[in-house]
C-alpha cells in the first residue's frame, strides 16, 4: 500500500474540475439508483423543443443524454467559472449554450421559455424560478442528493453532525407544490459507497465541496491519517449516499 504522504500528495494534485468521476475507477465505488437518470433525461430530451439544464457542471451528463435528437434550443446554466468553460467546450458541438449563473441567482430567462428543465445533483433548487420558466404542461426532471447522504464520512471527519431537513424529499415535494407544480414522481434510494484509499477521499471532498465545508488537507490531516490507518487495517471505508428522483409538471390550465 502507498504511504499516507504519497496518497495525500496524489489527492491534492488530482484535478477536480467538472463532474467526470472516471478517476475514481479502482479507488472508490458507488451504487447507482435503479431508475437510471441519464436514460430518463435522454428520453425527455428526445421529445423536448426547448430544454434547460440547471447547474450542469462540465456538461458531461447533459452531453451524454443528447442522443440523436437535439432540442431546437439547448441551454445550460453553471455558476463555477472553470466548469462554465468546460461545459461550453463540451456542449458547443451539440448546439448548446451555457449561461454563467450563480446557484442562488434568479434565472435570466423569460417566463415560459422551456418545456423541459432538468438538473442532476443541484446545489440548490429554486422551485419558484423553475415554475416561472416552464411553459404550461412543461416538465422538471431532477436527481438530487438527499438528506443524510455520506453521513458516515462527514461524521468521521467532523464528529457527529445533525442531519438537516433541507434536502429531505418530502420537503422538496411540498416546495414544488407551493410553487404551483404537480409532482408526478418521487423516488428515494440509499446506495453503498466504498473508498479504497485516502487519496480517493481527498479527491471526493475537494470535488463535492459541500460534503465537508471548508475542507483542506492541512485542516483535516489528523482525521485523514486516522482514516488511512483504518482503511489499511480494516479495508475500504463504507458510507452511503442518498439520492432521490423528482419529476414535476406545470399545469396546462
Amino acid at each position: 500500500m502507498a504511504t499516507f504522504d504519497d496518497l495525500v500528495a496524489e489527492g491534492e494534485s488530482t484535478p477536480v474540475d467538472g463532474w467526470d468521476f472516471s478517476w475514481f475507477a479502482g479507488r472508490a465505488t458507488e451504487q447507482r439508483p435503479g431508475w437510471g437518470y441519464a436514460r430518463l433525461l435522454s428520453a425527455r430530451l428526445a421529445t423536448a423543443r426547448h430544454a434547460l439544464d440547471l447547474q450542469t457542471g462540465g456538461g458531461e451528463v447533459l452531453a451524454a443524454a443528447v442522443d440523436g435528437h437535439r432540442p431546437a434550443t439547448l441551454t445550460a446554466t453553471e455558476g463555477w467559472p472553470p466548469n462554465v468553460a468546460l461545459a461550453r467546450q463540451r456542449l458547443a458541438p451539440l448546439g448548446g449554450t451555457v449561461v454563467e449563473v450563480a446557484e442562488d441567482a434568479p434565472l435570466p430567462f423569460p417566463a415560459g421559455s422551456f418545456d423541459l428543465v432538468s438538473s442532476r445533483h443541484p446545489v440548490s433548487t429554486d422551485w419558484a424560478q423553475i415554475a416561472r420558466v416552464l411553459v404550461p404542461g412543461g416538465t422538471y426532471l431532477s436527481q438530487q442528493v438527499g438528506a443524510g447522504s455520506v453521513h458516515e464520512l462527514i461524521d468521521f471527519m467532523m464528529g457527529p453532525q445533525v442531519i438537516g431537513a433541507g434536502r429531505a424529499p418530502d420537503r422538496h415535494r411540498a416546495a414544488a407544490v407551493a410553487a404551483g407544480l404537480r409532482v408526478t414522481e418521487l423516488r428515494d434510494a440509499w446506495l453503498r459507497m466504498e473508498f479504497a484509499d485516502v487519496a480517493a477521499v481527498i479527491v471526493f471532498l475537494r470535488k463535492v465541496i459541500w460534503t465537508v465545508p471548508g475542507f483542506t488537507v492541512d485542516g483535516y490531516r489528523e482525521r485523514l491519517r486516522a482514516l488511512h490507518e483504518q482503511i489499511r487495517t480494516a479495508g475500504p471505508f463504507v458510507a452511503h449516499s442518498r439520492r432521490f428522483l423528482i419529476t414535476a409538471t406545470k399545469p396546462s390550465v
